[in-house]
């Protein structure tokens, strides 16, 4: 006997999925429009995802065919975004990221950023920076434009911890 009812399809009995679980999966709230509180939370959720370094994770938070300008670098789709990601953390050690939401309006939210990294001879930096994020209805981010400033700091300088 089934525990769901008829018309829910592609039923799995013996993992318990169906196609619903697999929107749901898929979906990112909060979703938009966004309010201040929702914007806020959803710039929170994106630093803590960039904060964990797991390109896979962060890749989640994107539409399959997302689309990005990081400085110079455009990137599509998911693949490119995890494989843009390995590569800069492979080379921006001990990364960490604050975000602050600037601006909000509908499914776009505007965000200034600051994070700090060392290079492989033990160099830091701190990289400034402003993202401009579009989403689309089940809170995906479908477009992602960012423009970065990198400057050398002294470790002890540091203030991004």
């Amino acid at each position: 006997m089934s525990d769901y009812p008829e018309d829910v399809p592609f039923v799995n009995e013996e993992c318990g999925d169906t196609m619903w679980d697999a929107v749901l999966a898929e979906q990112r709230p909060p979703f938009p429009p966004f309010t201040q509180e929702t914007a806020l939370l959803k710039v929170k959720l994106a630093e803590e995802a960039w904060n964990s370094r797991d390109p896979k994770r962060v890749s989640l938070a994107y539409t399959p065919d997302t689309e990005w300008r990081n400085r110079t670098e455009f990137v599509n789709g998911r693949e490119e975004v995890q494989a843009f990601l390995t590569r800069k953390w492979e080379k921006e050690l001990d990364y960490r990221l604050k975000k602050e939401l600037w601006s909000f309006d509908g499914n776009r939210i505007a965000v200034r950023f600051e994070y700090e990294w060392h290079d492989a001879g033990g160099q830091w930096y701190r990289s400034y920076g402003n993202e401009l994020w579009e989403f689309n209805e089940i809170g995906q981010m479908a477009r992602r434009y960012a423009s970065i400033n990198d400057a050398p700091i002294a470790e002890n300088e540091r203030r991004v911890v």
